[in-house]
């Protein structure tokens, strides 16, 4: 029987540092709440089925690095653009199969670094952005002491939040140089969230980094 209830489905897995489970776990009453039927699946098999995806309303990633074939992304990628939102924070959506360019086009941004390891580092709402329903009534900035990501990102992306690096003695940088924190985009029919928040399990209990993730779930939602 349909119970008219969205569906949600959580693909989560590979490096563990990242604690793919208890991260998800977090945000799965969050779904209930809000009339999601939550499927979870250890590893990204479950993309190469066209019929399962386009019943879909939401991906929810976290699978840091690992491998895909061409026929998941791909198949990712075309429920994505038909409609079936895709979401996800950190390592477990923007360091996912590195192999895959067709991947790496979806997502709209790949990490590239984290100089120094955990650092104490700032991430600022854009100002322009700090209406978007995403950010708004958020702390307009966030102090946080965990992996800053240096991503490779592309124009076709909605910043709407960055954090900034700064040169100091050593650094191969000769100036500041600012990337996206957070960035939403539109594929086709779908949308696409992304946080490079989240390495460790507090990250994610900040109000303002939690706040912003259940959000992104659900405006990437179809």
């Amino acid at each position: 029987m349909d119970t008219g209830a969205r569906r949600a489905l959580i693909v989560r897995g590979g490096w563990e540092g990242h604690s793919p489970v208890e991260a998800t776990e977090r945000f799965v009453p969050h779904l209930k709440e809000h009339g999601f039927d939550v499927d979870v699946h250890d590893g990204p098999e479950v993309y190469a089925d066209a019929d399962r995806l386009a019943a879909t309303d939401l991906v929810v990633q976290c699978y840091t690095q690992g491998v895909a074939t061409d026929e998941q992304v791909l198949g990712l990628s075309a429920a994505v653009a038909n409609g079936t939102g895709l979401a996800g924070w950190h390592g477990g959506i923007c360091d996912s199969f590195r192999g895959s360019p067709d991947y790496l086009h979806l997502v709209g941004g790949q990490w590239a670094a984290h100089p120094g390891g955990f650092v104490r580092h700032d991430v600022e709402v854009v100002p322009e952005q700090a209406h978007h329903e995403l950010v708004a009534g958020l702390s307009p900035r966030w102090s946080l002491d965990t992996e800053q990501y240096w991503v490779l990102t592309d124009g076709l992306n909605d910043v709407l939040a960055t954090t900034t690096f700064r040169p100091a003695e050593g650094t191969p940088w000769r100036g500041a140089v600012t990337c996206p924190a957070v960035w939403t985009r539109r594929w086709g029919k779908g949308k696409v969230f992304v946080s490079t928040i989240g390495h460790k399990l507090d990250d994610l209990d900040h109000p303002d980094v939690r706040t912003l993730i259940e959000r992104g779930l659900l405006w990437a939602s179809r």
